[in-house]
């Protein structure tokens, strides 16, 4: 059974849902220093810890690998949940929502966009970007564009596999980084490598073993 929390620690975990709701992965302790105005890293580490103890969060090893075990139920008559896309193998030649793309269709809570049109699903496959808390089997919810920003988190198709990476332009060719030392970054060349979209959201499957 979960513990109460005191007021710190709920304000705590309503700035890791929040932000989670709005960047699709959990901020970093550094990032949680600054939205709560905590003077080192040490306080938040404990405000963390006792999260972790009273069993609201699960951490790993690396600064982003935060999960929420108890996200907040939203009221359906205010934010019912949107429909989305999930792609599996991706056609070539074929618009990419193309019905032959589509595997199936997966709800996805209706802060991560006022629409539907420009949204689609990809299952993680592959510990590539463990470091921002992104594991193989969750299903992160892009934005579909042909362009993002230095830093975004983004889909990409190189050749006719997609893959989940951060975008890095300061880089000449553009480059894709993983957040796992064990795998080396992507240069964007070529014509069959492209931007798919902007990871906005995640879904993750919680099951205890």
């Amino acid at each position: 059974m979960r513990k109460e929390l005191t007021a710190r620690q709920r304000e705590v975990l309503e700035a890791l849902r929040e932000y989670q709701a709005r960047k699709g992965y959990p901020p970093s302790i550094r990032e949680l220093r600054t939205i709560l105005s905590i003077s080192s890293l040490r306080g938040v580490t404990i405000h963390l810890d006792a999260l972790e103890r009273k069993g609201w969060i699960e951490r790993e090893s690396t600064s982003r690998s935060i999960r929420i075990l108890a996200p907040v139920q939203p009221n359906p008559e205010q934010n019912p949940p949107i429909t989305v896309p999930l792609l599996g193998a991706i056609a070539a030649g074929l618009p990419l929502l193309a019905v032959e793309n589509v595997e199936s269709y997966v709800a996805a809570p209706a802060e991560v966009a006022t629409g539907t049109q420009d949204l689609f699903a990809l299952r993680v496959k592959g510990d590539s970007m463990t470091g921002d808390a992104i594991l193989d089997g969750d299903i992160i919810i892009v934005r579909s564009q042909s362009s993002a920003e230095q830093g975004d988190v983004v889909a990409a198709l190189i050749g006719d596999e997609a893959t989940v990476k951060r975008l890095d332009l300061q880089h000449y060719p553009p480059r894709l980084l993983p957040s796992n030392p064990n795998y080396q970054p992507i240069e964007l060349t070529g014509d069959d490598a492209r931007i798919l979209g902007r990871v906005v959201g995640l879904l993750r499957t919680y099951q205890a073993s």
